[in-house]
């Protein structure tokens, strides 16, 4: 089985707000894009364009409706991929040692060569966050696009995961989780940040900051103006003089 290092003190990882996150699917689409043209064995599709199609995807948008308490329904657009458990089962499972997590920054990987297609690893993930490649034969995860994030040929804006990059809404952030005073450790303590599943005790350095409250219907609406029964000015010529029309009325 495979050790955990130590705690490190950089925790880079995700802050996901499903207040703005508008389900999309461009993270998906982007996610797909460049780890299928870059890092590992691309993620294959099975049948795509038949009746029953299948593939490898890092990251998935589910969608549920909810209704808060005494508030209107609302829709809310949950992304999900590997949340780069502090105490990560996947890892301390894996029989080879393929499934690691780095000691300089926290994130969680998978050695594809050493990877057998257990499965173990993903039976022991609470979150579903661990995928077989039908094509590879090995486990695919989230890598946190760390061939971007420390790629000094690409332009600064541009070293960060691909999901981030193209979310249109803003409703993805990437930063070091494991400094109180970044960017998305602030955003995570002024808007109440929270972990999945915290009873499973694996410590996802992943946050999501939860829906903010929406706008309550008023309980007593004035009636409306009453609607005038004659048109008038052009618009009411008009309705006369297309009334006139042979065959208008029948």
């Amino acid at each position: 089985m495979t050790s955990l290092p130590p705690p490190s003190a950089v925790k880079l990882g995700l802050v996901i707000d499903l207040d703005t996150c508008v389900g999309c699917h461009a993270c998906v689409i982007a996610c797909k894009g460049w780890n299928t043209e870059n890092y590992g064995a691309p993620l294959s599709d099975q049948n795509p364009y038949g009746a029953d199609p299948s593939g490898t995807f890092l990251n998935r948008v589910h969608s549920y409706e909810i209704t808060p308490g005494d508030s209107p329904p609302q829709l809310v657009h949950f992304p999900k991929s590997c949340l780069h458990c502090e105490d990560a089962p996947c890892v301390t499972v894996c029989p080879t040692g393929a499934s690691y997590k780095r000691a300089e920054d926290g994130i969680v990987l998978v050695n594809e060569d050493a990877c057998i297609g257990c499965g173990l690893c993903a039976w022991a993930c609470p979150y579903g966050a661990r995928e077989m490649d039908a094509a590879a034969g090995v486990m695919k995860k989230c890598t946190l696009c760390v061939d971007r994030i420390y790629n000094d040929n690409l332009p600064e804006e541009d070293r960060e995961p691909a999901c981030v990059r193209t979310c249109p809404a803003g409703a993805r952030h990437f930063g070091d989780l494991g400094d109180a005073d970044s960017a998305v450790s602030r955003l995570v303590a002024e808007r109440g940040g929270f972990d999945l599943m915290p009873e499973q005790g694996t410590k996802p350095v992943n946050k999501y900051l939860p829906p903010r409250p929406k706008d309550r219907p008023a309980p007593d609406l004035a009636p409306l103006a009453p609607v005038a029964t004659e048109a008038k000015g052009f618009l009411g010529w008009l309705d006369r003089a297309l009334s006139t029309l042979p065959g208008e009325g029948r």
